[in-house]
């Protein structure tokens, strides 16, 4: 597998992601071919969509300002988390841990990082028909059919740092399910299930990086991906709570040490 990382101009508001992508390619002398993976952040897409939200113009609320009080964030930040989250879990300093459209995430995926002073950035309000479009202008202009994943960081519960999550994906299946294979002594396996997509997101993130280095895409070749023509949103790539290791509190057990 071959990873190139597309370093682009900086994105406006309403900008063609298509345009930007294939401009960046051509300087960099690559050109698409049939059953690339393209991997781009969740914060150009949001750029595209225009989801920059100016923290001056938001009005907290009595809610807000609590919930800003107790994670140490702008009233007006803790305004747009209430209203972009599913539900509040809790937090830390700095960070609000909420449920986003089924996903455990840092402040309901707003970010003020790569956004201009006094702005933020939503996450983009349907990532699985982003994906899906940006696949279809790209066959249309270029007659290659590839695949497009939309990634942002997330966090693992108790490891330091970030690492790439898919938001969305279009063109390839972003779960594989071994569950009644064999192993290599021949037991079964019983719930293992491979999270493609995100290993995917992982490895772009890497070339990504999260500060400065404006490379909002990576091109992904020769991907061990199961391709096809499907579109798929966080929704395909979650678990019920009740199944979850970190959700599911119905046991406690006390620490015996």
């Amino acid at each position: 597998m071959e990873l190139y990382a597309i370093k682009t101009k900086k994105v406006k508001p309403g900008d063609n992601l298509v345009d930007i992508v294939l401009e960046s390619l051509k300087k960099l002398n690559l050109q698409l071919k049939d059953n690339d993976v393209l991997a781009l952040t969740s914060k150009i897409v949001s750029y595209a969509e225009n989801r920059l939200v100016n923290l001056k113009e938001v009005k907290p609320s009595d809610k807000a300002k609590k919930l800003a009080q107790e994670f140490s964030l702008e009233p007006e930040f803790g305004e747009l988390v209430l209203r972009e989250a599913d539900k509040i879990c809790g937090g830390v300093e700095r960070a609000v841990l909420t449920l986003k459209n089924e996903m455990l995430v840092a402040n309901a995926g707003i970010d003020s990082k790569n956004a201009p002073v006094d702005y933020v950035a939503l996450w983009p309000s349907n990532p699985s028909r982003w994906a899906k479009s940006i696949r279809e202008e790209i066959y249309r202009r270029t007659c290659k059919r590839i695949a497009v994943l939309i990634i942002d960081s997330g966090l693992i519960p108790l490891r330091i740092g970030t690492i790439g999550l898919a938001l969305a994906v279009a063109g390839f299946k972003p779960i594989r399910d071994h569950r009644g294979e064999s192993d290599l002594y021949g037991k079964e396996v019983i719930i293992t299930r491979h999270a493609i997509a995100d290993d995917l997101a992982s490895a772009a993130h890497l070339l990504m990086g999260e500060s400065i280095e404006q490379t909002p895409a990576v091109l992904i070749r020769d991907a061990p991906v199961d391709f096809d023509g499907g579109a798929y949103g966080p929704e395909t790539m979650m678990m019920p709570q009740r199944e979850c290791i970190y959700m599911n509190n119905r046991q406690k057990f006390a620490d015996s040490h």
